[in-house]
């Protein structure tokens, strides 16, 4: 039997994957900030007999990052999947987003999933096995407006991911990128704030960027509602990752995403991908300069 660790299970894509790979078999170690917000999963493993339990786990704490593994290989003895979802959004461009906010978002969306990276990759590697998986983003791929602190860190997980997954097929150990577009979880409920010491608030209505922010947002939330997916469909993908006998390196998990992401690997210039993102701020009525 699989043991899986996964982190941001409290709601959406990491508490759907958390339940999916409970009920497929895996023992499952469903972690998140606060504990208290795991209910909903300690409920449904009581209910359906699932091998699920619920730790606290701050990617941001490294001591309690080393403390929760050690403890998952002392009480197992094996760890063989890691699933790295805990992430916050944010909204600004570069100029409103505070030097301070962007180390935040680095830290939520990067480098937490470097720390629990590091930590387990002895194990895997001494073992010759195991899957690490990162929840990454078609932001990841291809920037989107106002989320230039958001996509700074999710290219930053895509790039370590990419170069880690050569070296570490040599040990047996296979890495996985995950990359979602829209997902009508809780995450995106707040797609209009800004992460402020770790909670989002409502952006300021005086930028000088207001109407092209609104022309996105607009089309976000037309984009969602006719596009968007839930955490189950994505978990199923995270299922499938796992379950592959060579799994890819990344897994767009709809159609349309695979689409998005076939358009910035044909064209080096990247001028397709410019011009998909300008087509998203036309509402705004403003001409390009």
């Amino acid at each position: 039997m699989k043991t899986a660790l996964i982190t941001g299970t409290s709601t959406g894509i990491g508490q759907d994957t958390a339940l999916t790979l409970a009920r497929a078999g895996l023992t499952v170690i469903a972690t998140m900030r606060d504990p208290s917000r795991g209910q909903i999963l300690l409920d449904h493993a009581q209910a359906e007999g699932l091998a699920l339990e619920v730790q606290q786990l701050d990617v941001q704490n490294p001591q309690q990052i080393t403390e929760v593994v050690n403890g998952i290989l002392q009480r197992y003895g094996q760890l063989d999947v890691l699933i790295n979802n805990a992430g916050a959004g944010y909204l600004g461009t570069t100029e409103e987003t505070p030097v301070e906010d962007l180390m935040k978002v680095l830290d939520v969306n990067f480098i937490g999933a470097y720390r629990l990276t590091q930590a387990v990759l002895p194990h895997m590697r001494e073992r010759g096995q195991g899957h690490i998986l990162s929840v990454s983003s078609i932001g990841g791929l291809i920037g989107q407006p106002f989320n230039d602190a958001y996509c700074a860190a999710k290219f930053a997980l895509e790039g370590m991911m990419e170069s880690l997954a050569a070296v570490m097929q040599f040990y047996g150990v296979r890495v996985s990128l995950i990359e979602p577009g829209p997902v009508n979880t809780a995450f995106v409920a707040n797609v209009g704030g800004q992460l402020t010491g770790g909670a989002l608030t409502s952006p300021e209505q005086t930028s000088p960027y207001q109407a092209l922010r609104e022309a996105y947002l607009n089309g976000s939330a037309e984009v969602f509602s006719s596009m968007g997916q839930t955490g189950a469909d994505v978990a199923e993908v995270i299922l499938q990752a796992i379950n592959a006998e060579n799994p890819h390196l990344r897994y767009q998990t709809s159609g349309t995403i695979q689409h998005l992401a076939s358009l910035k690997y044909v064209d080096p210039t990247g001028d397709s991908v410019l011009k998909l993102n300008s087509s998203r701020l036309a509402a705004a009525g403003l001409e390009i300069k």
